[in-house]
């Protein structure tokens, strides 16, 4: 395998992210970068960086659908400018239950990611077309999908298991957890001194937390789907399941259809909750703390519940784990939002969680406790292509079999 570029691929509801790597001979070279931004709009962005952070590609073109960027992305990948890929790896966020593993993509596959599209559905329905854009748009090249729950698999039962009957359970209902490649990452960065007792907090417009032994999670707050857990930019978390059951009853009562009613409470939970649905102005933290920051009631109390509830789950992972050795912040507002990593440990000090303020004072990768704290508190930007890469390799070395896992 001398030379082996893989494209990653990471799409959003207006974007489509991208890179390639050159993984051939045990090399993991990150060659370029890109993004299409603005889908959906006259006014799009598509550019393209080396490893280096040159731009080799800066344009504006309008972007009137999903279909348009991406086949300006395979088109300049097939132009001889760049390394055309020879293995294509996606980034799955899926809860189907016969979905947990990372396998080759096909139709088939596809069609079950898109059965099970409801339980994931800010995520799904843009990677399954995707997935087959890629299939398309770039014949005969092999693409697989990296589970968002593959770290997870190591949950044991009495964390996974939900009491609920059990003809609910034989369905597949259960907890499974997400951002397990940010996850990964943050493991395989540590190396080869990986903390025995660690929590990490992938903190970004989704978040979520996990606590991870031995290199091996032990829990996270995410569910069966990634509505779950904590607060997020636009999803509920956990809330008691009697606070659904009594709004699904108030749609129901103006709705013609329990799908409809059920289409309407899904659309709560998952795009007008959060942060956005407490503070009635944005998902985005950096429209909070400017709102805060000239008295915004409703800002700060969305900004605080979302610590709070943050605080919470890592203080109930600390005796799931016997203690803690380390805690890393990573995703965007993890990295960035200096603010917030200070306002969640502020009341941690009992469990030997007590920050520097001027090593805190900084975005991006660093140590941030006090000096010869009990636990050491770090920021780690994730690594999820390099992660995604790591696993395409694997998958090719073993030549999977392309069916869903039963």
């Amino acid at each position: 395998m001398s030379s082996l570029p893989v494209l990653v691929l990471n799409s959003g509801s207006s974007s489509i992210k991208f890179s390639i790597y050159e993984a051939g001979n045990g090399e993991r070279r990150k060659l370029y970068e890109g993004a299409v931004d603005g889908i959906g709009t006259e006014q799009g962005k598509f550019w393209i960086k080396d490893a280096e952070g040159n731009k080799l590609v800066d344009r504006s073109p309008a972007l009137p659908n999903r279909s348009v960027a991406f086949k300006m992305v395979a088109d300049l990948l097939h132009s001889g400018d760049f390394h055309a890929p020879a293995a294509i790896g996606h980034r799955m966020v899926c809860a189907a239950p016969t979905l947990q593993d990372n396998l080759r993509v096909t139709p088939q596959m596809i069609d079950e990611m898109e059965r099970f599209k409801n339980l994931a559905p800010l995520h799904t329905p843009i990677g399954a077309y995707i997935m087959r854009e890629a299939l398309q748009l770039f014949p005969g090249v092999p693409n697989f999908a990296c589970s968002d729950s593959y770290f997870h698999r190591t949950l044991p039962e009495v964390v996974t298991h939900m009491p609920i009957p059990a003809e609910y359970s034989a369905l597949g209902v259960r907890r499974v957890g997400f951002h397990g490649i940010s996850y990964e990452s943050i493991v395989y960065q540590l190396q080869p001194n990986v903390p025995e007792r660690l929590i990490v907090a992938h903190l970004g417009n989704g978040a979520s937390i996990a606590a991870i032994r031995n290199g091996r999670c032990l829990d996270t707050s995410m569910g069966l789907t990634p509505t779950g857990g904590i607060v997020s930019g636009t999803r509920t978390g956990d809330v008691d399941p009697g606070v659904l059951l009594f709004i699904l009853r108030q749609i129901a009562e103006n709705t013609a259809s329990a799908t409809e009613a059920a289409d309407q409470l899904e659309a709560m939970a998952n795009k007008k909750a959060g942060l956005l649905g407490v503070s009635e102005l944005s998902n985005d933290m950096r429209d909070l703390r400017s709102a805060i920051n000239i008295g915004n009631r409703e800002a700060r109390l969305a900004v605080d519940k979302f610590n709070w509830t943050i605080a919470k789950c890592i203080g109930s992972f600390f005796p799931e784990l016997d203690g803690l050795d380390m805690l890393v912040f990573t995703g965007g507002i993890g990295e960035n939002d200096i603010a917030v990593r200070a306002e969640i440990c502020a009341g941690l000090g009992a469990l030997g969680i007590v920050l520097d303020p001027a090593k805190n004072n900084i975005r991006g990768e660093a140590v941030i406790s006090v000096e010869n704290s009990p636990v050491t508190v770090r920021v780690i930007p994730p690594a999820e292509d390099l992660i995604i890469v790591n696993h395409v390799v694997d998958l090719l070395a073993a030549q999977v079999e392309p069916t869903p896992s039963e």
